[in-house]
C-alpha cells in the first residue's frame, strides 16, 4: 500500500524553513516528503511506500521540530 499525509506547523515559518532546508527530505527508496509555505505556517506533504517508511519520515520531522521547540525556550 502507498500512504500520504500532511501535516501543518504554524509557528516560526521562516526559522522551520531554514532548519529543514539542511535535513534530506528522501529516506531511501521508502519515503520522501516536501515542505511548502501555506497561510497556515509549513505544510509537509509525505510520501511513503509502506507504513514503515510514513512512520521514520514523521519521526524524522517531529524529532527537528522537537530540537526546533527547545533552541526557542532558551
Amino acid at each position: 500500500m502507498k500512504y500520504a499525509a500532511a501535516i501543518t506547523v504554524k509557528g516560526d515559518v521562516d526559522l522551520i524553513k531554514k532548519v529543514f532546508a539542511a535535513e534530506d527530505t528522501r529516506i531511501k527508496d521508502k519515503a520522501s516528503y516536501k515542505i511548502k509555505k501555506t497561510p497556515a505556517g509549513i505544510t509537509f506533504a509525505i510520501e511513503a511506500e509502506d507504513s514503515m517508511g510514513l512512520r521514520t519520515v514523521l519521526n524524522s520531522i517531529t524529532k527537528v521540530l522537537t530540537v526546533v521547540e527547545k533552541v526557542k525556550k532558551i
